[in-house]
Protein backbone atom coordinates (compact mmCIF):
# COMPACT_ATOMS: atom_id res chain seq x y z
CA UNK A 1 0.00 0.00 0.00
CA UNK A 2 1.05 3.57 -1.24
CA UNK A 3 1.74 6.27 1.69
CA UNK A 4 -0.45 9.21 2.00
CA UNK A 5 1.01 11.56 0.26
CA UNK A 6 3.25 14.07 3.01
CA UNK A 7 3.08 11.76 5.54
CA UNK A 8 7.11 10.90 4.53
CA UNK A 9 7.79 14.91 5.28
CA UNK A 10 5.84 14.53 8.85
CA UNK A 11 7.94 11.53 9.91
CA UNK A 12 10.97 12.67 9.02
CA UNK A 13 10.10 16.15 10.65
CA UNK A 14 9.25 14.15 13.99
CA UNK A 15 12.27 12.42 14.24
CA UNK A 16 14.64 12.84 17.14
CA UNK A 17 17.73 15.39 15.92
CA UNK A 18 20.90 13.49 15.64
CA UNK A 19 23.32 14.05 18.29
CA UNK A 20 25.91 16.03 17.98
CA UNK A 21 29.32 16.21 19.86
CA UNK A 22 29.30 20.13 19.83
CA UNK A 23 31.66 22.71 18.77
CA UNK A 24 35.53 20.88 19.05
CA UNK A 25 38.12 23.24 21.05
CA UNK A 26 41.50 24.05 19.99
CA UNK A 27 42.76 21.73 22.34
CA UNK A 28 40.50 19.17 22.99
CA UNK A 29 42.44 15.67 22.98
CA UNK A 30 45.72 17.21 24.44
CA UNK A 31 46.40 14.81 27.25
CA UNK A 32 45.59 11.68 25.25
CA UNK A 33 47.86 12.77 22.45
CA UNK A 34 50.70 13.75 24.87
CA UNK A 35 49.96 10.00 26.59
CA UNK A 36 50.74 9.11 23.34
CA UNK A 37 53.43 10.79 22.65
CA UNK A 38 55.60 10.04 25.75
CA UNK A 39 54.86 6.28 25.10
CA UNK A 40 56.67 6.20 21.50
CA UNK A 41 59.29 8.48 23.08
CA UNK A 42 59.77 6.27 26.08
CA UNK A 43 62.69 5.13 25.34
CA UNK A 44 64.52 7.83 22.52
CA UNK A 45 64.27 10.58 25.05
CA UNK A 46 65.25 9.21 28.44
CA UNK A 47 68.18 7.77 26.28
CA UNK A 48 69.22 11.37 25.09
CA UNK A 49 68.59 13.03 29.07
CA UNK A 50 70.73 10.14 30.61
CA UNK A 51 73.89 10.44 28.07
CA UNK A 52 73.24 14.17 28.56
CA UNK A 53 73.71 13.93 32.04
CA UNK A 54 76.36 11.17 32.13
CA UNK A 55 78.40 13.66 30.33
CA UNK A 56 77.94 16.13 32.54
CA UNK A 57 78.88 14.32 35.53
CA UNK A 58 82.07 12.25 34.13
CA UNK A 59 83.11 16.43 33.12
CA UNK A 60 82.79 17.42 37.02
CA UNK A 61 84.22 14.73 38.09
CA UNK A 62 87.39 14.94 36.22
CA UNK A 63 87.87 18.86 36.07
CA UNK A 64 87.47 18.27 39.97
CA UNK A 65 90.11 15.99 40.26
CA UNK A 66 92.60 17.57 37.48
CA UNK A 67 91.99 21.21 38.94
CA UNK A 68 91.89 20.89 43.07
CA UNK A 69 94.36 23.94 43.71
CA UNK A 70 93.85 27.63 43.47
CA UNK A 71 97.01 27.76 41.75
CA UNK A 72 96.06 25.23 38.95
CA UNK A 73 92.18 26.73 38.60
CA UNK A 74 94.08 30.08 37.87
CA UNK A 75 96.74 28.47 35.60
CA UNK A 76 93.53 26.87 33.45
CA UNK A 77 91.50 30.44 33.52
CA UNK A 78 94.31 32.33 31.97
CA UNK A 79 95.10 30.15 29.20
CA UNK A 80 91.57 29.78 28.83
CA UNK A 81 90.69 33.25 28.98
CA UNK A 82 94.12 34.63 26.17
CA UNK A 83 93.37 31.68 23.95
CA UNK A 84 91.20 33.27 21.19
CA UNK A 85 91.19 29.22 19.77
CA UNK A 86 89.86 27.84 23.17
CA UNK A 87 87.22 30.77 22.92
CA UNK A 88 86.10 29.73 20.22
CA UNK A 89 85.45 26.23 20.54
CA UNK A 90 84.36 25.91 24.47
CA UNK A 91 83.41 29.95 25.53
CA UNK A 92 83.79 32.24 27.76
CA UNK A 93 85.61 32.03 30.79
CA UNK A 94 84.10 33.66 33.83
CA UNK A 95 86.78 33.30 36.85
CA UNK A 96 88.76 30.81 38.59
CA UNK A 97 86.11 28.94 40.46
CA UNK A 98 85.29 24.90 39.52
CA UNK A 99 81.46 25.93 38.64
CA UNK A 100 83.43 28.68 35.68
CA UNK A 101 85.38 25.53 34.71
CA UNK A 102 83.05 23.13 34.33
CA UNK A 103 81.35 25.79 32.62
CA UNK A 104 83.37 26.70 30.04
CA UNK A 105 84.47 22.92 29.64
CA UNK A 106 80.86 21.09 29.50
CA UNK A 107 78.02 23.56 28.55
CA UNK A 108 78.83 24.30 24.72
CA UNK A 109 78.31 20.57 23.65
CA UNK A 110 75.72 20.01 26.15
CA UNK A 111 73.94 23.03 24.72
CA UNK A 112 74.24 21.53 20.91
CA UNK A 113 73.45 18.04 22.15
CA UNK A 114 70.10 19.15 23.85
CA UNK A 115 69.45 21.31 20.91
CA UNK A 116 69.41 18.54 18.29
CA UNK A 117 67.46 16.23 20.78
CA UNK A 118 64.56 19.09 21.40
CA UNK A 119 64.42 19.79 17.60
CA UNK A 120 64.18 16.20 16.31
CA UNK A 121 61.60 15.80 19.01
CA UNK A 122 59.16 18.37 17.82
CA UNK A 123 59.60 17.40 14.72
CA UNK A 124 58.80 13.97 14.84
CA UNK A 125 55.93 14.42 16.89
CA UNK A 126 54.42 16.91 14.25
CA UNK A 127 55.49 17.53 10.72
CA UNK A 128 56.23 13.69 10.50
CA UNK A 129 53.20 12.12 11.81
CA UNK A 130 51.29 14.39 9.05
CA UNK A 131 54.06 13.48 6.11
CA UNK A 132 53.05 9.46 7.23
CA UNK A 133 49.01 10.50 7.55
CA UNK A 134 48.69 9.67 11.11
CA UNK A 135 47.89 13.21 11.99
CA UNK A 136 45.03 13.42 9.69
CA UNK A 137 43.51 9.86 10.59
CA UNK A 138 43.59 11.09 14.59
CA UNK A 139 42.52 14.94 13.47
CA UNK A 140 39.37 12.83 11.80
CA UNK A 141 38.30 12.33 15.15
CA UNK A 142 37.18 14.87 18.33
CA UNK A 143 40.78 16.14 18.63
CA UNK A 144 41.51 20.01 18.16
CA UNK A 145 43.65 21.87 15.84
CA UNK A 146 46.77 22.47 18.43
CA UNK A 147 46.35 19.81 20.08
CA UNK A 148 48.78 17.56 18.38
CA UNK A 149 51.72 20.93 18.75
CA UNK A 150 51.09 21.27 22.66
CA UNK A 151 51.07 17.84 23.52
CA UNK A 152 54.72 18.04 21.56
CA UNK A 153 56.01 20.97 23.35
CA UNK A 154 54.37 19.88 26.03
CA UNK A 155 56.08 16.38 26.00
CA UNK A 156 59.90 18.59 24.95
CA UNK A 157 59.11 21.00 27.88
CA UNK A 158 58.84 18.36 30.57
CA UNK A 159 62.17 16.51 28.71
CA UNK A 160 64.27 19.65 28.88
CA UNK A 161 62.77 21.08 32.53
CA UNK A 162 63.77 16.85 33.45
CA UNK A 163 67.41 17.14 32.38
CA UNK A 164 67.85 21.11 33.75
CA UNK A 165 66.49 19.77 36.84
CA UNK A 166 68.84 16.67 36.76
CA UNK A 167 71.92 18.78 35.66
CA UNK A 168 71.52 20.85 38.62
CA UNK A 169 71.56 18.00 41.22
CA UNK A 170 74.58 16.67 39.51
CA UNK A 171 76.35 19.81 39.88
CA UNK A 172 75.11 20.36 43.41
CA UNK A 173 75.89 16.91 44.11
CA UNK A 174 79.25 17.68 43.30
CA UNK A 175 79.89 20.04 45.26
CA UNK A 176 79.70 23.43 43.22
CA UNK A 177 77.12 26.22 44.80
CA UNK A 178 73.46 25.73 44.91
CA UNK A 179 72.53 29.26 43.57
CA UNK A 180 75.17 28.77 40.31
CA UNK A 181 73.93 24.96 40.30
CA UNK A 182 70.01 26.21 39.58
CA UNK A 183 70.95 28.58 36.92
CA UNK A 184 73.16 26.46 34.87
CA UNK A 185 70.66 23.94 35.04
CA UNK A 186 67.87 26.15 33.96
CA UNK A 187 70.26 27.85 31.22
CA UNK A 188 70.64 24.05 29.73
CA UNK A 189 66.71 24.00 29.81
CA UNK A 190 65.98 27.31 28.52
CA UNK A 191 68.56 26.57 25.56
CA UNK A 192 66.35 23.27 24.63
CA UNK A 193 63.13 24.84 24.85
CA UNK A 194 64.34 27.87 22.61
CA UNK A 195 65.01 25.21 20.38
CA UNK A 196 61.98 23.51 20.65
CA UNK A 197 60.08 26.64 19.64
CA UNK A 198 61.96 27.11 16.69
CA UNK A 199 61.66 23.74 15.28
CA UNK A 200 57.82 24.26 15.99
CA UNK A 201 58.06 27.09 13.30
CA UNK A 202 60.48 25.02 11.33
CA UNK A 203 57.81 22.14 11.21
CA UNK A 204 54.97 24.84 10.03
CA UNK A 205 57.10 26.13 6.93
CA UNK A 206 58.43 23.25 5.97
CA UNK A 207 56.29 20.22 4.30
CA UNK A 208 58.48 17.47 4.93
CA UNK A 209 60.11 16.43 8.68
CA UNK A 210 63.49 15.35 6.89
CA UNK A 211 63.49 19.66 6.03
CA UNK A 212 62.16 20.67 8.98
CA UNK A 213 64.99 18.60 10.74
CA UNK A 214 67.58 20.36 8.41
CA UNK A 215 66.09 23.75 9.50
CA UNK A 216 66.37 22.90 12.91
CA UNK A 217 69.67 21.76 13.20
CA UNK A 218 71.19 24.75 10.62
CA UNK A 219 69.82 27.14 13.16
CA UNK A 220 71.74 25.38 16.05
CA UNK A 221 74.55 25.38 13.96
CA UNK A 222 74.35 28.87 13.14
CA UNK A 223 73.61 30.20 16.98
CA UNK A 224 77.17 27.43 17.54
CA UNK A 225 78.65 29.48 15.54
CA UNK A 226 77.84 32.55 16.75
CA UNK A 227 78.54 31.95 19.31
CA UNK A 228 82.15 30.86 18.70
CA UNK A 229 82.78 33.89 16.71
CA UNK A 230 81.47 36.43 19.19
CA UNK A 231 83.81 34.59 21.90
CA UNK A 232 87.00 34.51 20.05
CA UNK A 233 86.29 37.92 18.87
CA UNK A 234 85.72 39.15 22.49
CA UNK A 235 88.23 40.97 24.74
CA UNK A 236 89.69 40.38 27.79
CA UNK A 237 88.74 42.10 31.25
CA UNK A 238 90.67 43.40 34.06
CA UNK A 239 91.15 40.75 35.86
CA UNK A 240 92.66 38.87 33.55
CA UNK A 241 90.33 35.52 33.72
CA UNK A 242 87.03 36.81 32.24
CA UNK A 243 86.46 36.98 28.67
CA UNK A 244 83.85 39.59 27.85
CA UNK A 245 81.92 38.37 24.71
CA UNK A 246 81.36 40.43 21.06
CA UNK A 247 78.45 40.55 20.10
CA UNK A 248 77.59 37.65 17.81
CA UNK A 249 77.10 35.67 21.03
CA UNK A 250 74.47 37.99 22.01
CA UNK A 251 72.36 36.13 19.15
CA UNK A 252 73.08 32.79 19.73
CA UNK A 253 70.41 31.05 22.59
CA UNK A 254 73.60 28.79 23.28
CA UNK A 255 75.48 32.17 24.02
CA UNK A 256 72.94 33.25 26.26
CA UNK A 257 73.48 30.29 28.74
CA UNK A 258 77.21 31.18 29.01
CA UNK A 259 76.67 34.70 28.84
CA UNK A 260 74.28 33.94 32.24
CA UNK A 261 77.74 33.31 34.00
CA UNK A 262 76.09 31.23 36.88
CA UNK A 263 79.55 30.43 38.76
CA UNK A 264 80.63 34.20 38.17
CA UNK A 265 78.63 37.33 38.19
CA UNK A 266 75.60 35.90 37.40
CA UNK A 267 73.05 37.48 35.41
CA UNK A 268 69.60 35.74 36.12
CA UNK A 269 68.07 38.41 33.79
CA UNK A 270 69.45 36.38 31.17
CA UNK A 271 66.81 33.66 31.58
CA UNK A 272 64.15 36.32 29.97
CA UNK A 273 65.81 36.23 26.76
CA UNK A 274 65.16 31.96 26.68
CA UNK A 275 61.61 33.17 27.38
CA UNK A 276 61.17 36.03 25.05
CA UNK A 277 62.34 33.55 22.35
CA UNK A 278 60.47 30.56 23.55
CA UNK A 279 57.08 32.26 23.45
CA UNK A 280 57.43 34.18 20.30
CA UNK A 281 58.25 31.46 18.21
CA UNK A 282 55.79 29.16 19.76
CA UNK A 283 52.96 32.37 18.73
CA UNK A 284 54.55 31.92 15.19
CA UNK A 285 53.96 28.33 14.89
CA UNK A 286 50.39 28.81 16.37
CA UNK A 287 49.76 31.62 14.06
CA UNK A 288 51.12 29.73 11.01
CA UNK A 289 49.49 26.25 11.89
CA UNK A 290 46.30 28.06 11.46
CA UNK A 291 46.98 29.41 8.01
CA UNK A 292 47.68 25.87 6.42
CA UNK A 293 46.01 22.91 5.39
CA UNK A 294 47.20 19.54 7.37
CA UNK A 295 50.27 17.60 5.57
CA UNK A 296 51.36 21.25 3.34
CA UNK A 297 53.81 23.60 4.52
CA UNK A 298 54.04 27.02 4.31
CA UNK A 299 56.43 26.57 1.83
CA UNK A 300 54.94 24.50 -0.48
CA UNK A 301 57.15 21.86 -2.49
CA UNK A 302 58.26 23.16 -6.39
CA UNK A 303 56.37 21.49 -8.57
CA UNK A 304 58.52 19.59 -10.80
CA UNK A 305 57.81 19.40 -15.62
CA UNK A 306 55.67 17.89 -16.52
CA UNK A 307 57.82 15.67 -18.42
CA UNK A 308 60.60 14.26 -16.90
CA UNK A 309 64.14 14.31 -18.49
CA UNK A 310 65.77 11.46 -19.96
CA UNK A 311 68.65 12.36 -16.67
CA UNK A 312 65.58 11.19 -13.99
CA UNK A 313 64.34 8.25 -15.66
CA UNK A 314 67.13 5.88 -14.41
CA UNK A 315 67.90 5.63 -10.42
CA UNK A 316 71.35 7.72 -10.69
CA UNK A 317 68.96 10.95 -12.12
CA UNK A 318 66.54 9.84 -9.33
CA UNK A 319 68.80 10.11 -6.13
CA UNK A 320 70.69 13.13 -7.69
CA UNK A 321 67.76 15.10 -7.77
CA UNK A 322 66.77 13.65 -4.22
CA UNK A 323 70.25 14.71 -2.47
CA UNK A 324 71.51 18.23 -4.50
CA UNK A 325 69.26 20.43 -2.45
CA UNK A 326 70.71 18.97 0.90
CA UNK A 327 74.51 18.92 -0.33
CA UNK A 328 74.12 22.71 -1.35
CA UNK A 329 72.66 23.43 1.82
CA UNK A 330 75.37 21.60 4.25
CA UNK A 331 78.35 22.96 1.90
CA UNK A 332 77.27 26.42 2.13
CA UNK A 333 77.21 25.73 6.16
CA UNK A 334 80.41 24.06 6.81
CA UNK A 335 82.25 26.27 4.17
CA UNK A 336 80.80 29.05 6.08
CA UNK A 337 82.29 27.38 9.29
CA UNK A 338 85.40 26.83 8.06
CA UNK A 339 86.26 30.13 6.46
CA UNK A 340 85.01 31.04 10.43
CA UNK A 341 88.00 28.53 11.52
CA UNK A 342 90.67 29.38 9.17
CA UNK A 343 89.87 33.22 9.36
CA UNK A 344 91.43 33.17 12.94
CA UNK A 345 94.08 30.85 12.84
CA UNK A 346 96.91 34.06 12.67
CA UNK A 347 95.59 34.50 16.20
CA UNK A 348 97.19 30.85 17.23
CA UNK A 349 100.94 32.20 15.86
CA UNK A 350 100.20 35.55 18.06
CA UNK A 351 99.08 33.59 21.32
CA UNK A 352 102.19 31.11 21.05
CA UNK A 353 104.68 34.62 20.77
CA UNK A 354 102.30 36.23 24.07
CA UNK A 355 102.28 32.93 25.90
CA UNK A 356 104.98 30.62 26.94
CA UNK A 357 103.37 28.86 29.55
CA UNK A 358 100.76 28.01 27.12
CA UNK A 359 103.20 27.00 24.32
CA UNK A 360 104.43 24.91 27.27
CA UNK A 361 101.26 23.17 27.62
CA UNK A 362 100.67 22.27 24.21
CA UNK A 363 104.11 21.17 23.91
CA UNK A 364 105.10 23.50 21.16
CA UNK A 365 107.71 25.74 22.70
CA UNK A 366 110.50 25.45 20.10
CA UNK A 367 108.21 25.71 16.66
CA UNK A 368 105.40 28.40 16.05
CA UNK A 369 104.38 26.27 13.30
CA UNK A 370 103.47 22.87 15.00
CA UNK A 371 100.69 24.89 17.26
CA UNK A 372 99.24 26.03 14.34
CA UNK A 373 99.48 22.54 12.70
CA UNK A 374 97.80 21.06 15.75
CA UNK A 375 94.57 23.27 15.51
CA UNK A 376 94.08 22.77 12.16
CA UNK A 377 93.96 19.04 12.81
CA UNK A 378 91.72 19.57 15.82
CA UNK A 379 89.78 22.73 14.01
CA UNK A 380 88.70 19.80 11.39
CA UNK A 381 87.95 16.56 13.22
CA UNK A 382 85.55 19.22 14.38
CA UNK A 383 83.58 19.94 10.98
CA UNK A 384 84.03 16.12 9.72
CA UNK A 385 81.90 15.52 12.63
CA UNK A 386 79.04 17.40 10.94
CA UNK A 387 80.38 16.11 7.53
CA UNK A 388 79.38 12.76 8.87
CA UNK A 389 75.98 14.08 10.28
CA UNK A 390 75.25 14.96 6.34
CA UNK A 391 76.62 11.87 5.17
CA UNK A 392 73.97 10.16 7.82
CA UNK A 393 71.59 12.06 6.72
CA UNK A 394 71.72 11.62 3.09
CA UNK A 395 71.61 7.73 3.20
CA UNK A 396 68.74 8.01 5.23
CA UNK A 397 67.17 9.11 2.75
CA UNK A 398 66.22 5.75 1.18
CA UNK A 399 64.83 4.32 4.01
CA UNK A 400 62.21 7.53 3.97
CA UNK A 401 61.92 6.67 0.43
CA UNK A 402 61.22 3.50 1.59
CA UNK A 403 58.74 4.10 4.18
CA UNK A 404 56.72 6.45 1.73
CA UNK A 405 56.07 3.73 -0.43
CA UNK A 406 58.31 5.14 -3.43
CA UNK A 407 61.07 2.52 -3.24
CA UNK A 408 58.33 -0.53 -4.42
CA UNK A 409 57.42 1.46 -7.73
CA UNK A 410 61.00 1.36 -9.01
CA UNK A 411 61.83 -2.09 -8.21
CA UNK A 412 58.69 -3.31 -10.23
CA UNK A 413 60.53 -1.77 -12.93
CA UNK A 414 64.14 -3.59 -14.23
CA UNK A 415 65.62 -1.53 -11.44
CA UNK A 416 67.63 -3.78 -9.05
CA UNK A 417 67.62 -3.27 -5.66
CA UNK A 418 71.72 -2.83 -5.75
CA UNK A 419 71.20 -0.55 -8.21
CA UNK A 420 68.83 1.86 -6.66
CA UNK A 421 70.73 1.92 -2.77
CA UNK A 422 73.95 2.08 -5.02
CA UNK A 423 73.03 5.40 -6.76
CA UNK A 424 71.99 6.81 -2.91
CA UNK A 425 75.26 5.38 -1.54
CA UNK A 426 77.71 6.75 -4.27
CA UNK A 427 75.62 10.32 -4.33
CA UNK A 428 75.73 10.44 -0.22
CA UNK A 429 79.71 9.44 -0.77
CA UNK A 430 80.32 11.70 -3.44
CA UNK A 431 78.64 15.08 -1.50
CA UNK A 432 80.78 14.15 1.42
CA UNK A 433 84.06 13.88 -0.81
CA UNK A 434 82.91 17.56 -1.89
CA UNK A 435 81.92 19.21 1.04
CA UNK A 436 85.06 18.14 3.00
CA UNK A 437 87.19 19.70 -0.28
CA UNK A 438 84.66 22.48 0.36
CA UNK A 439 85.46 23.15 4.23
CA UNK A 440 88.91 22.89 3.48
CA UNK A 441 89.51 25.10 0.09
CA UNK A 442 87.25 27.96 2.67
CA UNK A 443 89.29 27.46 5.61
CA UNK A 444 92.72 27.66 3.74
CA UNK A 445 91.57 30.79 1.57
CA UNK A 446 90.85 32.71 4.63
CA UNK A 447 94.27 31.41 6.51
CA UNK A 448 96.06 32.78 3.60
CA UNK A 449 94.06 36.17 3.88
CA UNK A 450 94.91 36.74 7.25
CA UNK A 451 98.47 35.03 7.23
CA UNK A 452 99.76 35.52 3.40
CA UNK A 453 101.21 31.93 3.19
CA UNK A 454 98.69 31.04 0.35
CA UNK A 455 100.23 27.75 -1.05
CA UNK A 456 101.54 26.22 2.08
CA UNK A 457 98.73 26.53 4.43
CA UNK A 458 95.93 25.68 1.95
CA UNK A 459 97.37 22.60 1.45
CA UNK A 460 97.50 21.87 5.08
CA UNK A 461 93.84 22.56 5.32
CA UNK A 462 92.96 20.84 2.42
CA UNK A 463 95.10 17.66 3.40
CA UNK A 464 93.80 18.03 6.70
CA UNK A 465 90.06 17.97 5.92
CA UNK A 466 90.23 15.47 3.00
CA UNK A 467 92.29 13.11 5.34
CA UNK A 468 88.95 12.68 7.71
CA UNK A 469 86.84 10.83 5.02
CA UNK A 470 88.06 7.20 6.06
CA UNK A 471 86.39 7.95 9.63
CA UNK A 472 83.42 9.77 8.30
CA UNK A 473 83.27 6.60 5.31
CA UNK A 474 83.01 4.10 8.74
CA UNK A 475 79.93 5.94 10.26
CA UNK A 476 78.36 5.91 6.55
CA UNK A 477 78.98 2.24 6.36
CA UNK A 478 77.69 1.60 10.47
CA UNK A 479 74.12 3.48 8.45
CA UNK A 480 73.93 1.21 5.66
CA UNK A 481 74.63 -2.24 7.72
CA UNK A 482 72.39 -1.47 10.25
CA UNK A 483 69.88 -0.14 7.52
CA UNK A 484 69.83 -3.45 5.40
CA UNK A 485 69.38 -5.80 8.17
CA UNK A 486 67.46 -4.07 10.84
CA UNK A 487 66.19 -0.66 9.70
CA UNK A 488 64.09 0.19 12.55
CA UNK A 489 67.33 0.25 14.58
CA UNK A 490 69.45 2.41 11.64
CA UNK A 491 68.68 5.57 12.52
CA UNK A 492 69.31 5.46 16.82
CA UNK A 493 72.50 3.04 16.01
CA UNK A 494 73.72 5.20 13.18
CA UNK A 495 73.48 8.70 15.29
CA UNK A 496 73.96 7.00 18.67
CA UNK A 497 77.62 6.01 16.79
CA UNK A 498 78.53 9.65 15.66
CA UNK A 499 77.42 11.16 19.04
CA UNK A 500 79.35 8.67 20.51
CA UNK A 501 82.20 9.42 18.64
CA UNK A 502 82.20 13.29 18.89
CA UNK A 503 81.43 12.95 22.86
CA UNK A 504 84.91 10.08 22.58
CA UNK A 505 86.61 12.35 20.72
CA UNK A 506 86.14 15.91 22.73
CA UNK A 507 85.65 14.45 26.33
CA UNK A 508 88.39 11.38 26.18
CA UNK A 509 91.63 12.90 27.52
CA UNK A 510 89.70 15.07 29.97
CA UNK A 511 87.71 12.06 31.03
CA UNK A 512 90.89 9.64 31.32
CA UNK A 513 88.85 7.17 29.49
CA UNK A 514 91.04 3.76 28.53
CA UNK A 515 92.24 3.29 24.77
CA UNK A 516 90.28 0.46 24.64
CA UNK A 517 87.37 2.94 24.29
CA UNK A 518 88.69 5.55 22.69
CA UNK A 519 89.83 3.25 19.73
CA UNK A 520 86.20 2.82 19.06
CA UNK A 521 86.09 6.37 17.45
CA UNK A 522 87.02 5.83 13.92
CA UNK A 523 88.48 9.36 14.26
CA UNK A 524 91.17 8.26 16.84
CA UNK A 525 92.86 6.31 14.37
CA UNK A 526 93.02 9.20 11.86
CA UNK A 527 96.67 11.03 11.83
CA UNK A 528 96.81 14.57 12.99
CA UNK A 529 97.77 15.70 9.62
CA UNK A 530 99.77 18.30 9.16
CA UNK A 531 101.11 18.12 12.89
CA UNK A 532 101.94 14.25 12.19
CA UNK A 533 103.30 12.76 9.63
CA UNK A 534 100.78 11.25 7.30
CA UNK A 535 100.71 7.46 7.65
CA UNK A 536 98.28 5.75 5.37
CA UNK A 537 98.20 2.75 7.33
CA UNK A 538 95.54 3.33 9.43
CA UNK A 539 93.29 5.48 6.77
CA UNK A 540 93.62 2.02 4.38
CA UNK A 541 92.33 -0.17 7.68
CA UNK A 542 89.27 2.06 7.86
CA UNK A 543 88.51 2.33 4.35
CA UNK A 544 88.50 -1.27 4.59
CA UNK A 545 86.73 -1.51 7.27
CA UNK A 546 83.76 0.88 5.72
CA UNK A 547 84.03 -1.12 2.51
CA UNK A 548 82.90 -3.98 4.51
CA UNK A 549 79.89 -2.44 6.50
CA UNK A 550 78.65 -1.14 3.38
CA UNK A 551 78.73 -4.79 1.61
CA UNK A 552 77.09 -6.07 4.67
CA UNK A 553 74.37 -3.51 4.03
CA UNK A 554 74.14 -4.13 0.49
CA UNK A 555 73.99 -8.02 1.82
CA UNK A 556 70.85 -7.20 3.82
CA UNK A 557 69.02 -4.88 1.68
CA UNK A 558 69.02 -7.60 -0.89
CA UNK A 559 67.31 -9.95 1.44
CA UNK A 560 64.70 -8.01 3.70
CA UNK A 561 61.23 -7.23 3.08
CA UNK A 562 60.63 -3.77 2.17
CA UNK A 563 58.95 -1.66 4.60
CA UNK A 564 60.26 -4.04 7.38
Amino acid sequence: MSAVPGTEHRRASTAPPARSHGPVRELTGTRRLLRLAGRRDRTVLPVWSVALLGLLAATVASIVSLYATEAERTQYAVVAATNVVARAFDGPMSGTSLGAIVMTESFGILALLIGIMSVQAVVRHTRAEEETGRAELVGSAVVGRDARLVAALLLVLAANLGVGAAATLVLIVSGLPVGGSVLAGAALAGVGVSFAGIAAVAAQVSETARGANAIGIVVVGLSFLLRAVGDAFGSLAETGVEVISAWPSWLSPIGWGQQLRPFGEARPWVLLLFAGVSVVSILTAFTLTRHRDVGAGMVPLRAGPARASRWLTSPAGIAWRLHRGTMLGWATGLAVMGAAIGGISNEVEELLQTSDDLAALIGAMADGDTLVDLYIAFALVLLAYATAAFLLQALFRVRSEELDGRVEPLLATAVSRVRLLGAHVGWAVAGTVVILLVIGVAAGVTSGLVTAEWGARTADWVLASLVQLPAVLVLGGIAVAVMGWLPRLGVPVAWGALIGSLVIGQFGGLLELPQAVMNLSPFTHVPAVPAEVLDPVPLLVLLGLAAALYAIGFLGWRRRDLQC
